[in-house]
């Protein structure tokens, strides 16, 4: 079965679009989605459709922020009925930590994690595609940034997001929205903030009905995805850390190692599979982005050596990683 997000993941397209002067109706017709899809937030859309759509429209308009144009102008009532729950949860570690619960709800291809490093904790956001995805990178690091900017006002203070990609022309609307410390070329996506503002207590949290909006996000009936899908979210965002293992990413789903393997097996694959495809997305991805040396794409890719990451790529694509990048460059 197809990855699925909410209609509502393309809530303002039509209007950056015709910003731009880009026929939004032809360009949901050529990403395979009709134009009324925009009228139905709640209608569930393949997530690859969404990607297509962002990165067709920041070609063919040379705007390379089309999907933070869209992110600048959301509302946390975007979400859905997850935005009630999140919006009566005791403190922002809590809201992260529900919004990641309930993420499937919301967006299949979506992966997060938060990452405690001392006095700094880092929300990492991934989009799960084969496909390049810029746009659907930033389009959900700024929503999560209104989001948390939503429910906390001025005691939303990130210290910086980052970004795997490159730096666009002109960051004026990304310094705009984002009021802190930008990073591209990093080896994540994701927001870092001090640990000590999760734990800020939220006045507006009310757990009467915060109780009344899980009985709602409960009866939902969109399912987490199959065991593939949660794997491959793992593999994403474990890889950069070096610890994308069997047996870490069935920790991580709370389960036995021998039971992921059975699943897996069930659903016709493996985990060794699942690891070599997420790593063909992201070899093609990093090494994109000439930024990057050969020896930081391997690190990114969970190597420990640069040799092993060379032998492994050129086993996956018939040649070395510098003359795949090569041929890449000549081609764009």
């Amino acid at each position: 079965m197809a990855v699925q997000v909410r209609a509502a993941a393309l809530t303002n397209f039509a209007e950056v679009a015709g910003s731009l002067g880009h026929d939004a109706a032809a360009a949901l017709r050529r990403a395979g989605l009709p134009p009324g899809v925009l009228r139905r937030p709640d209608q569930r859309i393949p997530a690859s459709a969404v990607v297509q759509l962002l990165e067709q429209a920041a070609a063919a308009t040379g705007c390379d922020n089309v999907g933070l144009r869209m992110a600048q102008s959301r509302q946390l009532s975007d979400l859905g009925v997850v935005s009630l729950l999140l919006t009566h949860q005791p403190t922002l570690r809590a809201v992260l930590a529900t919004l990641i619960a309930y993420l499937h709800l919301v967006n299949e291809s979506l992966a997060m994690q938060i990452e405690d490093a001392g006095r700094l904790v880092v929300v990492r956001e991934e989009i799960v595609s084969s496909l390049p995805a810029r746009q659907s990178v930033e389009l959900a690091i700024g929503v999560l940034y209104r989001m948390c900017a939503a429910l906390f006002g001025e005691r939303w203070r990130p210290v910086s997001v980052h970004f795997a990609h490159g730096a666009p022309a002109d960051a004026g609307l990304h310094r705009r929205l984002f009021r802190c410390r930008l990073a591209f070329d990093s080896g994540f996506n994701g927001i870092a903030c001090a640990a000590a503002d999760l734990d800020v207590p939220n006045p507006a949290a009310d757990p009467g009905l915060a109780r009344y909006a899980q009985g709602l996000v409960e009866a939902q009936p969109a399912g987490r995805g199959s065991v593939q899908q949660q794997v491959r979210k793992a593999i994403y965002l474990m890889l950069p850390t070096g610890r994308a293992t069997c047996a870490a990413v069935a920790q991580g789903l709370g389960i036995s190692l021998r039971t992921l393997q059975r699943q897996l097996d069930a659903e016709g694959t493996t985990f060794a599979a699942l690891l070599h495809g997420v790593r063909r997305d992201l070899a093609a991805q990093y090494l994109g982005n000439a930024r990057y040396s050969l020896g930081q794409v391997a690190s990114m890719l969970g190597y420990s050596t640069h040799s092993a990451f060379t032998r492994w790529f050129a086993v996956q694509f018939a040649c070395p990683p510098d003359t795949w990048r090569r041929r890449a460059a000549q081609q764009a």
